[in-house]
């Protein structure tokens, strides 16, 4: 990714939404050897007191939970529209071919929340991607621990 100033936008107006509108993130970290992990995780953007958060879940004993305890540096990569850009469709002869694409970084700090939050997240998590459907049960509540990276 190319790290130009014009390609960035730290506004939160803009980026919230985005982040909103593609909440499932590429979510990678290491373990302290510096052994690389990564998973996919639906996340949910939410404010408090001020500070923002982005709520999600992963599976136990898994290598990124295990990876997250030793290690809590993560990034959050929220994917979202992209195509391919073809040279030929420059003026220019000497252009190279491109992607075009619109992706939000958020790199934080991974906290596993207490057991006792864990059915409350999972309710949230699951209405939300439910579309508020009060029928739908949360599911695997016994095996999942949330996490909250601010």
């Amino acid at each position: 990714m190319y790290a130009l100033p014009y390609f960035k936008d730290h506004n939160p107006q803009a980026v919230f939404p985005f982040i909103k509108e593609h909440p499932f993130a590429f979510l990678t970290g290491s373990f302290s050897n510096g052994k690389p992990v990564a998973t996919q995780v639906p996340m949910l953007l939410e404010e408090r007191e001020g500070q923002w958060y982005l709520q999600g879940h992963i599976m136990r004993n898994t290598d990124h939970h295990k990876a997250f305890v030793e290690n809590n540096q993560v990034l959050a990569v929220f994917h979202g529209p992209h195509t391919y850009v073809s040279a030929t469709w420059y003026t220019q002869p000497h252009m190279g071919s491109t992607w075009n694409y619109m992706s939000v970084h958020a790199a934080g700090t991974l906290q596993f929340i207490p057991k006792e939050s864990l059915i409350t997240l999972m309710k949230k998590l699951t209405l939300h991607f439910e579309g508020n459907n009060p029928t739908s049960p949360p599911f695997m509540i016994t095996y999942l621990p949330p996490m909250w990276i601010p």
